[in-house]
């Protein structure tokens, strides 16, 4: 084999990736965060969760890239470890319609498939189908590269050492060994499968040493979700076991089978002379059957996953830190769902940041009608988290906005990233509020009934704004009417409640300091109302963007 045979092959499996890569970008592109939508319809039922996996991992060609992006919504929460089970078995199948499409010889037509692709691209203005042409131009290059490889290995037929090694994969172990290192290293079953099939093709390996070497990349595929979990809550890692199970299980069962029964001889028979195309149907066999097999027990996989990493405390105890989202992840290769992942992480966070908020603006108000300071401290170390939570998801947004290309995907995001801004805000006024204790016991200052019960309103309807404020993504339209008429009675309870202070202060009720104080306090209640319509006002925006 020449050196430029040797650059041949690097620059075909370059291509094939970089098809692949193309492919994913077009679909993220094209759908963004309506593949929640689409997984939240389609997941609840079985064979509809195999059948979505199959087709999604069909258009992109890569069930690594179907896996990671089943990781990332399971540890968002927007999908159950029982949902993924299906994706992940239809996602085994998707892949397998790479190696049919090769043994189709499908290359000899990919000059054309770029090509209309790339047309799409140039020639048509429309964003939506450029997304589209991304897929078809992904498609075309993937198999150029294909038909590159393939080229490139046919000088190794001479080559005595070479066919000496490829014999030695007619031994099982050595067979899946070689081939789940080597699919963990280029972290693509679908390439790996394709060299393959170039390598049968050439004439350097026929079926029966071929299968070991299949089923071991079966198992080597598994590596990118594994990589992809690192970081990830513990249902996220329990997607990647339950990946790992099945193709374990499925080449534990395919192995014993081929080495007692004719199996081999059988699949040949089907395409005599064809050994990429004996491989594609291995390849096929392999998966639908392994799933036909394990549908039944996918909910039992699910709780074998659970009990190989079971239940325990929280890992990071009282530390602060993200449960749905990892800033990490985000200079990772575009990866088809990281919209829709994206956007339920923030949310998901969101919502952590908003309950610390409500129940410290609760507590505030308590604390300063009680004129003591015992409540502070856990004030305090609520608004410390919701301080990290600003930073951290903020950190998040300005990255996920650089990889965002779907418009209105990145339009909603930044929604978010005010909704997040506005709600540190509410936790700064509601700390202000807490923290007025500090003075009122050192300074003995108390209130009078009247403004114990100003004080009580005020709590009251602070609380039932933040109560509809976490409703507003269930019902806009009603709650934006009860968030709007909320602040406006926070903006009049403000001003007649100033009014009545200056009548107490002419009449020598109020003392200077309790007077200052009080003020102080009413204009950390009115920021309140006003930061709660910011977020209502911001959310409403974003569920157009939905």
């Amino acid at each position: 084999m020449k050196i430029t045979d040797f650059f041949s092959l690097l620059g075909g499996l370059a291509l094939f990736l970089y098809g692949m890569q193309m492919m994913s970008n077009g679909l993220e592109a094209a759908a963004g965060n309506k593949m929640k939508q689409i997984l939240e319809k389609l997941t609840a039922n079985r064979f509809l969760g195999v059948l979505v996996g199959a087709v999604i991992t069909a258009v992109i060609q890569s069930s690594s890239a179907t896996t990671v992006m089943v990781v990332g919504f399971v540890n968002s929460g927007m999908m159950t470890l029982r949902q993924a089970v299906w994706i992940i078995m239809g996602a085994n199948i998707g892949t397998t319609i790479t190696g049919q499409l090769i043994a189709l010889d499908v290359g000899e037509i990919a000059p054309l498939i770029a090509f209309i692709g790339v047309a799409l691209i140039v020639f048509i203005k429309k964003q939506k189908v450029h997304h589209y042409g991304m897929i078809v131009a992904g498609l075309g290059i993937l198999f150029i590269g294909m038909e590159l490889m393939s080229s490139s290995m046919m000088p190794l037929r001479e080559s005595e050492a070479f066919a000496s090694i490829m014999t030695n994969f007619s031994n099982p172990l050595l067979g899946i060994l070689a081939g789940a290192v080597f699919t963990a290293i280029i972290q693509s079953s679908s390439a790996s499968v394709g060299i393959l099939q170039a390598l049968a093709t050439s004439g350097l390996i026929g079926l029966p040493s071929a299968v070991y070497v299949l089923f071991g990349q079966n198992i080597g595929t598994c590596i990118t979700a594994v990589l992809a979990s690192i970081g990830t809550n513990r249902n996220a890692k329990r997607t990647t076991i339950i990946h790992l199970m099945f193709n374990l299980i499925g080449t534990t069962i395919f192995t014993i089978v081929c080495m007692t029964t004719p199996l081999t001889s059988l699949v040949e028979s089907f395409t005599p002379g064809r050994v990429a195309a004996q491989i594609a149907n291995m390849h096929t066999l392999f998966n639908v059957v392994t799933t036909l097999i394990l549908l039944p027990f996918g909910n039992y996989l699910a709780v074998l996953a659970t009990k190989i990493l079971p239940e325990k405390k929280e890992e990071l105890g009282d530390v602060m830190h993200l449960e749905y989202i990892r800033p990490i992840e985000t200079k990772r290769e575009h990866q088809i769902g990281n919209s829709a992942i994206a956007t339920n992480g923030i949310r998901s966070e969101l919502s952590r940041m908003m309950e610390m908020a409500k129940e410290n603006v609760d507590a505030s108000f308590r604390a300063v009608r009680s004129g003591n300071a015992d409540l502070l401290p856990e004030v305090e170390e609520r608004e410390e988290y919701i301080d990290y939570l600003n930073k951290e998801i903020s950190k998040y947004i300005s990255k996920v906005m650089v990889n965002e290309t779907n418009p209105k995907d990145s339009q909603y995001i930044s929604v978010l990233f005010k909704v997040c801004g506005n709600l540190e805000r509410i936790g700064d006024h509601a700390m202000n509020i807490c923290e007025y204790t500090k003075m009122m016991e050192e300074r003995k200052i108390s209130f009078s009934p009247a403004v114990a019960g100003e004080i009580t309103e005020m709590q009251k309807v602070s609380n039932e704004a933040m109560e509809v404020l976490e409703k507003l993504g269930e019902y806009p339209e009603e709650s934006m009417k009860k968030i709007e008429a909320l602040e406006q009675q926070m903006d009049d309870m403000t001003e007649n409640y100033r009014k009545a202070q200056i009548e107490r202060m002419q009449t020598g009720k109020c003392s200077d300091e309790a007077c200052i104080l009080y003020s102080e306090m009413l204009t950390d209640f009115e920021r309140i109302g006003d930061h709660i319509l910011n977020i209502g006002q911001e959310i409403g925006l974003g569920n157009v963007s939905e």
